[in-house]
């Protein structure tokens, strides 16, 4: 590997003499790299990108425009899998205006042509860890010391709390909020608020009002939501109700073919509301 002082596609950027990167890493325009940190063969860091001292942005690794990544992160290095190979081609892919915090830790995937990626405009906080084949979607807020296991999904809009355990290969849908220190052991559809005892307890309102919902729209997925996991229904019971109340309805139909094309089931609901009958309102 090369000291980025002698490379020259880093017009315009700003690199700390003591950061080392490889001779056909490709560098964009206004570009800040610190001190010691290193970028690998293959990588492409896109226009105005702010890359911390002591991080590592390993090979095979593109890094969307205006993203920022935090002292110490570790971005695209080989995965925790006792089945990857020493050489293996496989790719991390970062999108745009992602923010890395301090210690994040991306692997990539031990299967030729696998890719680990995180969606545009997603939020990472310190010491977060996505495990190798892992897909984040965009407009994602993971908080500390989450981790995702391998082959994990997250939707667009999702918001996952401190402490987070997710098993690998399970989905969390689009704007779905997962409470602190729960374990995702199955997957959460669309629209859910997972409580911390593990269970899924209603809608995430405030999530959906921030994604512009209207409150008539909001009405109809909480009615949607409290029928699959509040109605003493069995699932397939549920979703043939769900296809004669909602018909034509499309949250209704994201909703429902999620939990179709689910491979480890769906988080059960709070038994505790299973009996109740509060009206369709907003608290």
């Amino acid at each position: 590997m090369t000291p980025a002082g002698e490379q020259g596609n880093n017009i315009m950027s700003s690199i700390h003499p003591t950061a080392i990167i490889s001779p056909d890493a490709r560098i964009g325009q206004n570009v800040t790299i610190g001190a010691y940190s290193v970028i690998e063969s293959d990588c492409t860091i896109g226009d105005n990108c702010v890359i911390d001292s002591h991080v590592k942005i390993a090979s095979h690794t593109e890094i969307g425009e205006s993203s920022r990544i935090y002292f110490g992160a570790v971005v695209g290095d080989d995965p925790q899998d006792h089945r990857f190979k020493p050489g293996t081609l496989s790719h991390t892919v970062i999108g745009k205006s992602v923010t890395l915090r301090e210690y994040v830790t991306i692997h990539r995937s031990p299967f030729p042509g696998g890719i680990t990626s995180v969606g545009d405009h997603t939020l990472l906080m310190a010491f977060v860890h996505v495990g190798h084949d892992a897909r984040i979607g965009s407009n994602v807020t993971v908080a500390n010391n989450s981790v995702f296991a391998g082959h994990v999904t997250v939707d667009d809009g999702a918001v996952i709390s401190a402490y987070v355990l997710v098993h690998q290969f399970c989905r969390i849908g689009k704007l779905v909020m997962i409470g602190g220190r729960t374990l995702v052991r199955q997957d959460v559809p669309d629209f859910c608020m997972l409580a911390e005892d593990n269970t899924v307890c209603g809608i995430n309102v405030i999530g959906l009002r921030r994604a512009g919902f209207d409150e008539e729209r909001r009405l109809r997925i909480k009615k949607l939501i409290k029928l699959y996991f509040f109605r003493r229904l069995s699932s397939s019971q549920a979703l043939e109700k769900i296809a004669v109340e909602f018909p034509g309805d499309p949250d209704a139909a994201g909703f429902s073919q999620f939990i179709a094309n689910s491979k480890r089931g769906i988080m059960p609901g709070t038994p505790a509301l299973v009996s109740l009958a509060s009206p369709l309102k907003e608290n």
